[in-house]
């Protein structure tokens, strides 16, 4: 038993994603079980925003408000974002407007609240990885309403409205449990302490939001009216995009001493936005990019995990 739970605390992250897949073959959609479960429509649609809460409360109990503040690093990584997203586009739309859609969405995409998560357990700087949160979303709501509707013309959201919406779904889950942390944090340090104490719990907590997550990305591909060869070259795209973002995040972040959290906030996306920008401003079959781009994400994080527990071991049987 004891190695079971070795090997589930070692592989957290890939037994997530396993098991969010075969849910979703197991039980198609939640509200499958609405007969057995009266409160299974209110879990679907409650639980994932309270489980990032408080998932992001444990994490957010390490930043100290004075440790917010710009890194020279982060105007790197914003213009490798914006400028990037349009360069991409412009270099693949000659050949195919759905991959160079597909490709600028993974870009443009800002960084996911819960990448704090991963870059706590990597040993980087959480402050600084929250303050680029902050920064690369305030960009993003206003450059995808001004420059998507240029590429794909939809009639509906006004710029005004967009910017507003994307603000709605992103600052609220940031803002409330930061807060909430910096208010414990002075007015009631005992349970600031407690959740101090106990953050690492904020990890397997993302690993529930994944099983979540993982299987809403598999209903999403398997109930595709797309054709197999269609979304396996948009997923390629994702790997592709993916994969750079990550490794140039983290050499712009070794230029500064800040390699982790460079690397997890030019890498890590808040692909559940991706899909809602594809959807609304651009051709529905680029939202499989995003929803493939949380797989290989996931599996760099896992990747990653491996390697500092490994490094971890090799230092202590040398001393």
């Amino acid at each position: 038993m004891r190695k079971f739970w070795t090997f589930i605390k070692d592989w957290t992250l890939p037994v997530a994603m396993i098991v969010g897949v075969l849910s979703y073959f197991a039980f198609k959609d939640i509200r499958a079980l609405e007969p057995v479960l009266p409160a299974a429509r209110w879990v679907s649609s409650h639980f994932p925003p309270w489980l990032i809460f408080f998932m992001l409360l444990f994490t957010f109990t390490k930043v100290h408000p004075k440790d917010l503040w710009p890194r020279r690093a982060h105007l790197w990584l914003i213009l490798i974002q914006v400028l990037g997203s349009v360069g991409i586009y412009l270099l693949l739309h000659p050949f195919n407007e759905v991959v160079a859609q597909s490709a600028m969405v993974c870009i443009i995409c800002p960084t996911a609240t819960a990448a704090a998560i991963i870059t706590e357990k990597l040993g980087g700087k959480v402050d600084a990885l929250i303050t680029y949160v902050i920064e690369i979303n305030l960009v993003v709501s206003v450059f995808v309403p001004a420059v998507f509707p240029l590429i794909e013309p939809h009639e509906g959201l006004t710029f005004f409205q967009a910017f507003l919406t994307i603000l709605k779904r992103v600052v609220p889950l940031l803002v409330f449990p930061l807060i909430t942390a910096w208010f414990l944090r002075f007015c009631i340090p005992a349970v600031h302490k407690w959740l101090y104490d106990n953050r690492g719990a904020a990890f397997y907590l993302w690993a529930l939001s994944l099983v979540l997550v993982m299987a809403q990305t598999t209903k999403s591909l398997v109930e595709s009216e797309y054709s197999l060869g269609v979304e396996l070259s948009i997923a390629l795209v994702g790997l592709v995009t993916c994969v750079l973002q990550f490794v140039i995040g983290k050499k712009i972040g070794s230029r500064y001493g800040d390699r982790i959290s460079a690397g997890q906030g030019l890498g890590q996306k808040n692909t559940v936005l991706a899909i809602w920008m594809a959807y609304t401003y651009l051709n529905p079959v680029t939202a499989v990019a995003p929803g493939c781009y949380v797989v290989w994400q996931n599996i760099i994080n896992s990747w990653q995990l491996y390697r500092k527990r490994k490094r971890e071991e090799r230092l202590k049987s040398a001393s």
